[in-house]
């Protein structure tokens, strides 16, 4: 068992506000990891650290052995799949489904003068047949319903075969049914030994997937706690974390929330 993942004392300020602080974790290659908290916890700061986007204000971070601030980063982040809406933005809406999986071969987000292989053709469209998109392989990504479009990025994510995969809420915004299909392929995916290590950001416990056997809790820029899923989502660290009475359920593997 490798460590993909290693802060130690990170912490991140921002115009004199401490957006993390003192953040000490470690994700090993064989584990898949769900981070939640309340808005403005740090959630998507964390996701950037490890996605080797940003550099700690204080502390050290080491992704895939290479520490922030020592490494080339262009070397470092291709080797890491990285999902979420922002990047999502910055895909043309005109791009097929096949290109915009077959683009992340080279970084980028919008095919123009590149020159693929075959085997990475086949790749991409081995992939969009994994992630049920193969029917959609000619469509234009802006024309996707939303529960296409988040599966279409996280098969992006993956076509270049990463040692670390980061999903930035890859279940928001989609409906009971695409939301269902969409943590259906993820907790699949997740669960199959030969898938890499797994971060996924999310504020709903009802977007857990199965697979996924490690939960970290945010609050202001803190860990409030951290360890396996059973250990960790339950009523009184939720409830800590999001600053109200709740009652927390499990059923096969799933978890749901509601107020108290």
């Amino acid at each position: 068992m490798a460590r993909v993942l290693q802060l130690s004392d990170v912490s991140v300020v921002r115009g004199g506000n401490t957006i993390l602080d003192s953040i000490s974790w470690n994700v090993e290659d064989s584990e898949r990891w769900v981070i939640l908290g309340p808005n403005g916890a740090g959630k998507t700061t964390l996701l950037q650290i490890a996605a080797a986007m940003i550099h700690p204000t204080t502390g050290t971070a080491q992704v895939l052995d290479d520490t922030i601030g020592r490494t080339d980063l262009f070397e470092l982040r291709p080797r890491i799949g990285f999902a979420s809406t922002a990047l999502a933005r910055r895909i043309p809406a005109s791009e097929t489904v096949l290109d915009v999986v077959l683009t992340a071969a080279y970084a980028v987000t919008g095919r123009w003068n590149e020159s693929y292989e075959d085997v990475d053709t086949r790749r991409a469209r081995r992939v969009l047949a994994e992630w049920k998109l193969d029917r959609l392989a000619s469509r234009r990504f802006g024309d996707l319903s939303d529960g296409e479009q988040k599966r279409v990025q996280i098969a992006r994510s993956i076509m270049t075969d990463p040692e670390m995969l980061l999903l930035d809420e890859p279940a928001a915004s989609l409906d009971l049914g695409a939301r269902e299909e969409l943590l259906q392929i993820l907790g699949g995916y997740a669960s199959a030994p030969s898938a890499p290590a797994i971060i996924m950001v999310t504020h709903h416990v009802e977007e857990i997937p199965l697979g996924f056997g490690h939960a970290l809790v945010l609050g202001d820029g803190a860990v409030l706690a951290s360890g396996p899923v059973a250990e960790v989502i339950n009523a009184d660290t939720l409830g800590n974390a999001f600053g109200l009475d709740l009652v927390v359920e499990e059923r096969e593997g799933r978890f749901a929330a509601r107020a108290a």
